[in-house]
Parts: structure tokens; sequence; C-alpha cells
């Protein structure tokens, strides 16, 4: 039986940890051709010789996502190496989390903006034009809650988010307009359970001293089914958009929250 994605090639940025290793792995399964980029090089080229190793198809490219000149690369070597690409997953993002405005740098607002934002639009604008030239495809933007709603001590972070769900529905209607096959939407997790959790900073450049959050205690007492969701429930949602399946799909938001957004946490028996 045929894979859902099978014989697309797609591209995930973040893709060596977290919910973008989870992509990674489940495209793979489902028969994709992965193109997984990070900063992270070990983990990266480990993972792509995992997928290998268990019959997939994988690479693993080092990438910054605010980059231009990089993107440029990796475009390159997409179209040379396999003529085609299919799927793009932009997950790559960070969170910077301060008690108060006041508490953040210039310099934590604008890497939060170069990383989540910039390197979406980015990715978009040397991607989209290899995706048309062999009939669209599908675009994948990792949002989160935080893009829906504020977040107390996520400013600079839900700003960034935000702009992505509004990217991803401009970017939808452009497609739509140019008739090219493509589909855009954007992905909003709750509180997943990922290593970010334990390493969201305080302040990149020093402001602030919080303590690491707890996704799992965080989640039980902000989401209504009483957990924390894992990165394979994100990557599931996402294979969803990426897939035939969601062919009629586009310009939409994909919630994977636990029932957050829905409202506050109900009570239990």
């Amino acid at each position: 039986m045929a894979g859902q994605v099978e014989g697309k090639v797609a591209l995930v940025t973040g893709g060596a940890s977290g919910i973008g290793e989870a992509i990674v792995e489940l495209f793979a399964r489902e028969g994709a051709t992965i193109v997984a980029t990070d900063i992270d090089e070990l983990r990266g080229p480990e993972l792509a010789k995992r997928i290998t190793k268990a019959g997939g198809k994988a690479i693993f490219l080092e990438q910054d996502v605010t980059s231009e000149e990089r993107w440029v690369e990796i475009v390159a070597e997409i179209a040379k190496r396999y003529g085609r690409l299919d799927v793009l997953v932009s997950n790559a993002g960070i969170g910077i989390s301060v008690p108060s405005i006041v508490d953040m740098t210039l310099a934590d607002w604008r890497k939060q903006n170069a990383i989540n934002l910039d390197g979406v639009f980015l990715s978009v604008k040397h991607c989209l034009p290899l995706m048309r030239k062999h009939g669209g495809g599908s675009i994948v933007m990792m949002s989160s809650l935080a893009g829906l709603r504020g977040a107390p001590g996520l400013s600079a972070y839900s700003a960034t988010k935000g702009g992505v769900r509004l990217f991803a529905k401009s970017i939808a209607m452009e497609c739509a307009a140019a008739g090219d096959g493509i589909r855009v939407n954007s992905v909003h997790p709750g509180i997943i359970d990922t290593p970010i959790w334990g390493k969201i900073p305080t302040g990149a450049t020093g402001a602030g001293q919080n303590a690491p959050i707890d996704p799992e205690e965080r989640a039980k007492m902000a989401t209504p089914l009483g957990r924390a969701g894992q990165a394979a429930e994100i990557a599931s949602g996402v294979l969803y958009l990426a897939s035939d399946a969601s062919r009629y799909v586009t310009g939409s938001e994909l919630v994977i929250d636990g029932g957050m957004n829905a409202g506050g946490v109900p009570r239990r028996a």
C-alpha cells in the first residue's frame, strides 16, 4: 500500500529534533524523499542515517534559515538532486521568554523575528519557483497557539507566530490567484512535550532568570485534555496537509492543542 506522501520530495526545516524530527520520520515512513535541514550538525546527519538504514530516503543539509545565501544553495541542491520539490514544511523556530516586555532586549526581539518570520519568508521566496515549475504542492508553516492569542512573557514569539499565520493566508491567496496548484496552511501546536520547553531561555542576551518550563505540569493546568501533546501528534497533522487528502484545504489553520483554544479548562469528574 502506497504511503500518504509516496513519491513526493519534501523539505523540512528545523528537522533535527522535536516536532521537526517527528515530521521527518513520519514523512519517510509514508514514502517521501526527505531533505531535512537544521543548524544542528550532530543530530541531523544521525537522523538521515537512521532513516536510510530503515529503508527510507533522506539527506541532511546544514542550514541557518536566516541566511538568504544559504537558501539559494539549499534550493539549488534540491533541484540538482531531485529536479523537483513537492512539500515545504517551514518548521524552524525559537522562543525567548521574558517576565515583561520591558525586560526584552532589541537583540532578543530581532533574533526571534529573524528565525521565526524572516526564515519562513525566505523559505517561500526561494522554494516557490521550484514548486511551481513542477505543478504545485503543499506549503506548511509552523505557527503556534501563541499565534492565535496572547501569551504573557512571549510577546515577541506571539508576534512572530501571528505573523506566520497571516503570511500563510496571504501566500495561499497569492498561489490560488496564480493557479499554480500550491496550497498553503499553518499549524498551531499547543503545549507539546519537546526539548524546546526546557531550553526556552529567559533572554538570549541575559534578560531575566526564569526557571525552565515543565510542559507536562503546564499542560495539566492549562489543557482541557489534561496532558501535553506529543511531537508525533503534530506530525500527523502536518502529514495530512502535505498529502493529497487535503487537496481542497488552503489558507487554513490547523490547531492541535488539546482544546486550549476552545476555552477554559473544564471541571473533571
